[in-house]
């Protein structure tokens, strides 16, 4: 029931090659050698109508958070911390320094687009997009699943737009296409750009007409990953602008405070097709991820208080086992 009813394929999941294969939501890559224990797995696979594989078995686990404070030296760099900065330092205890920028940003942050529904949404993308080919920008649109980019791509092939789809079926010719995406006129679609680690280079005539253009299909839960998409333009100073679409039956919308919108949109009397672009808009989605995110950091911790007791039982443990390996007495 579970696997029928929770685990979407091109969303949790990919096939290829008749392979059940997970993807990793935050990134969109797919984890390669990972399996859903308790029998998930095969179900999914029976789900798929492809060759049900043997269950793995699992001998040992760890939280990462325990995993990472094994190490004595702790340390990282990231372009979005600041937003954890809380998390870093309740569990450990590590302090956020933010550097300022090698050449002041350039890229223009607009505020959220706000459409009533998801078709009008995606609408307004193509057409966006097709504007912005024609003045010789490149585009890179983030989507936040496979689905959603095929659909994207279908939608730009009726309007005979070239582009180029990275997700997790697509992962191998990840650097290519990324390298190619700073072209002028080139549409690139990708799932989640989190740590995609290639840098897109602009040239002069792509500089001139406005540099790369960023659309966000959907607001993400994590405003990290939001800001990590919003990043790929406007590095080293080049110039370049951001877009968000919203619309009220995304998923962060239908949970956190698209009523009140919903209610201002049908006031102002906003036809079908019509979008609302407001400040408060943009801060009350933003309200909204904070509150996902302080809801996601307490099932972290809370799952970090449980795996603390385990923790101290393995240790002891492992401390008897490996004197015992090693021939010592065991007290």
């Amino acid at each position: 029931l579970k696997a029928f009813s929770l685990f979407e394929k091109d969303v949790e999941y990919v096939v290829i090659d008749n392979k059940v294969m997970i993807v990793d939501e935050q990134t969109g890559r797919i984890m390669d050698g990972r399996r859903y224990s308790d029998g998930l797995h095969q179900a999914i696979e029976a789900k798929e109508n492809v060759k049900i594989e043997d269950a793995t078995q699992t001998f040992a686990t760890v939280t990462l958070q325990n995993y990472f404070r094994m190490y004595r030296k702790l340390s990282g760099m990231t372009g979005t911390a600041i937003t954890e900065a809380g998390e870093f330092w309740e569990i450990y205890k590590l302090d956020v320094v933010e550097i300022p920028t090698n050449k002041p940003i350039a890229r223009d942050d607009m505020q959220d687009l706000v459409y009533k529904t998801t078709r009008e949404k995606y609408n307004a993308v193509i057409d966006d997009i097709v504007k912005l080919v024609n003045d010789g920008r490149p585009v890179l649109v983030g989507t936040t699943s496979v689905e959603i980019s095929e659909l994207l791509g279908r939608m730009l092939k009726m309007r005979k737009i070239e582009h180029n789809i990275l997700n997790a079926k697509l992962h191998k010719r990840e650097a290519d296409v990324v390298a190619e995406a700073g072209k002028p006129g080139q549409v690139t679609i990708a799932t989640n750009m989190a740590g995609r680690g290639t840098d897109i280079k602009l040239s002069d005539e792509v500089k001139a007409s406005g540099g790369l253009a960023i659309i966000g299909t959907e607001r993400h839960d994590s405003r990290r990953v939001d800001r990590q998409l919003r990043g790929r333009a406007g590095r080293q100073g080049d110039v370049g602008s951001s877009q968000f679409y919203v619309a009220l039956d995304d998923n962060l919308m239908r949970l956190f405070g698209s009523d009140r919108i919903a209610r201002m949109m049908d006031r102002m009397g906003l036809k079908e097709g019509e979008v609302i672009q407001h400040s408060m808009i943009t801060k009350s989605i933003e309200r909204a991820q904070k509150k996902v995110e302080e809801n996601n950091f307490g099932i972290r911790k809370r799952l970090l208080e449980y795996d603390d007791i385990m923790n101290s039982q393995r240790e002891f443990i492992y401390k008897r086992r490996r004197n015992a390996l090693d021939g010592k007495r065991l007290q």
